[in-house]
């Protein structure tokens, strides 16, 4: 859920802020208000491209930040799959500074990339408007609809499918490979074999750079080493005030102390465990300076091994565990060369398997979304009688592609006729502006319910659309509104009326700058509103009678 709107330094707005509630939000607002820089604020936030005029005239930076609660354990879930901070309650921050040469994308005080942004935005809310209706145009978004709609078991044989056609490309790819001439073949096997060699010649274990670079540290630093206990030693033993004299002579007095009373027995017997651990300690490292323990050799071989195993690093992988996978690589490269004639035809009976079966899968994912399509076609059917279609029919078409790739078998397209008596034809060559708002809203009815987004914000529903069907638009958003979070850009009283919270956008000048803002509206402030959307700037006693009914009307509707 969107909690709230924070803008600043944007374009016409000096500083907005906007608190959300749930069910249905309204923005209204004259022509120019600026509500499309409001929609704007909340696309840029979420990664949207900005351009050089964002930033408010004078001012040095823009700021948009949105506050959203997760409301369900599904988007909880994805938003920490991606990495992301959830707060306490789930809330989510997600906060864009635009400055003239870049921007900054945090989460929660984190910063993050655009691209994580753009992974997120889908999670948290839907963005429906001209741009998407339009794109119900396009034949080759019905089948992702369509699949968006499926239960589960479609999902799981979609991704089953998606494995076998990335094993049938596989395949594929190593059956279109030319085939070489015996020399080609030969300077492939010659360097494949000098490469594997290389690396099994140097018998890398896991692990062992690391090993190494650690003892070589330990050798470079022992003449340091061996300084500071040279230094340590004389401070100990071997001056006037060392150590050991100084605790000698403290042991003398303490052992007089004890003689004299009993009870310090115990700290004279304290101070002797200091003066043995003192002692062992000082022998210790005495032997230790003794010992000349620094081996050139050994050195000298351990910073060979560290410059093969770095050689090997540049030429064949970052780690040993990746040197060691590319030896197993050209091993296997090695067998496939030396015995062509029969790793081509094992290649061929491979692909042939691996085209059956990913044929099947196909067959099977076509099957089930067939069967999903009825539900879709039955649904997609209530919610457009629901929106003034009253005689309209919908048919989801499918045919066979040429090829299966990765979706399948399916090429599908939606179907409708909006007139009684009228063929189905092509939703792209039917469909006209108002007409696609309100079947996306009927898409988006259906499948909100399987989905984990809970907000979902819609701008220009209400376009090409009046009277009667505006009002059936109103009514299913107030329906939609029960179980989602509804932001509802509009111009038409009917689906005004319908609001829960009414924000009025209005732009005025202050300081010889035009400047929008946005407030919320009370009962009264909202049947103004309401008023000024009926008769426009002439608002009666009966207009604000009219705008009373329809706000009444429409609360019947949503209670009823």
């Amino acid at each position: 859920m969107l909690l709230q709107l924070h803008v600043k330094n944007l374009a016409i707005i000096d500083e907005v802020e906007v608190d959300f509630t749930e069910g249905l939000n309204i923005l209204t607002g004259e022509t120019g208000a600026g509500k499309s820089v409001i929609l704007g604020s909340i696309h840029l936030a979420l990664g949207a491209k900005a351009d050089k005029d964002s930033i408010r005239d004078g001012a040095e930076y823009a700021l948009v930040e949105l506050v959203f609660q997760a409301e369900n354990e599904e988007q909880r879930k994805r938003i920490l799959d991606l990495d992301l901070p959830i707060e306490d309650d789930n809330i989510i921050i997600l906060q864009r500074k635009i400055m003239p040469a870049r921007s900054v994308f945090k989460v929660c005080g984190e910063a993050v990339s655009v691209s994580v942004l753009k992974e997120l935005a889908p999670v948290l809310l839907d963005i429906y408007g001209q741009h998407d209706y339009q794109s119900l145009l396009q034949d080759k978004k019905h089948l992702d609809i369509l699949d968006s709609f499926g239960d589960g078991r479609l999902t799981d044989k979609k991704a089953i499918l998606k494995e076998e056609y990335a094993k049938y490309l596989e395949l594929k790819k190593l059956a279109d490979t030319p085939e070489m001439s015996p020399e080609q073949r030969e300077r492939e096997l010659s360097f494949a074999r000098f490469e594997a060699d290389e690396i099994d010649k140097a018998k890398l274990i896991p692990g062992e750079l690391e090993e190494l670079e650690s003892n070589l540290r330990k050798m470079e630093n022992s003449g340091k080493v061996k300084e500071g206990l040279s230094r340590v030693l004389q401070l100990v033993r071997d001056e006037d005030t060392s150590c050991e004299n100084v605790l000698n002579r403290a042991l003398r007095e303490m052992s007089n102390v004890s003689s004299l009373d009993e009870d310090m027995e115990e700290y004279e017997a304290r101070m002797s465990e200091v003066d043995s651990l003192l002692r062992d300690l000082s022998r210790d490292i005495s032997s230790y300076l003794e010992a000349d323990d620094f081996d050139e050799r050994e050195f000298a071989r351990l910073q060979e091994r560290v410059d093969l195993i770095n050689h090997l690093q540049i030429k064949y992988g970052k780690n040993i565990e990746k040197i060691l996978e590319y030896a197993e690589e050209r091993k296997a490269y090695i067998q496939r060369l030396e015995n062509a004639a029969e790793e081509g035809e094992r290649i061929q009976k491979e692909l042939q398997m691996q085209e059956s079966l990913l044929k099947k899968c196909a067959e099977e994912v076509s099957a089930l979304r067939k069967e999903e399509a009825q539900k879709f076609e039955q649904e997609i059917m209530e919610a457009l009688h629901d929106l003034n279609f009253m005689q309209a029919e919908f048919k989801v078409s499918f045919e066979e592609a040429e090829t299966v790739s990765a979706n399948g078998k399916d090429k599908i397209v939606f179907m409708i006729s909006t007139n009684p008596g009228e063929k189905l034809r092509p939703l792209s060559a039917v469909a006209s502006g108002g007409e696609l708002s309100r079947i996306m809203l009927a898409i988006k009815t259906i499948s909100a319910k399987r989905d984990a987004i809970n907000t979902l914000i819609f701008d220009e529903i209400d376009s090409g659309i009046s009277g009667k069907t505006a009002w059936k638009v109103s009514e299913k958003l107030g329906r939609l509104s029960h179980s989602h979070q509804i932001i509802c850009i509009t111009h038409l009283p009917q689906i005004a009326a319908m609001a829960d919270s009414h924000y009025c956008i209005e732009k005025s000048g202050q300081d010889g700058k035009t400047v929008t803002q946005i407030k919320a509206l009370n009962e009264n402030g909202a049947l103004n509103e309401i008023a000024r959307l009926l008769g426009g700037d002439s608002i009666t006693e009966v207009v604000l009678e009219n705008a009373r009914e329809l706000k009444l009307q429409a609360q019947n509707a949503k209670n009823g």
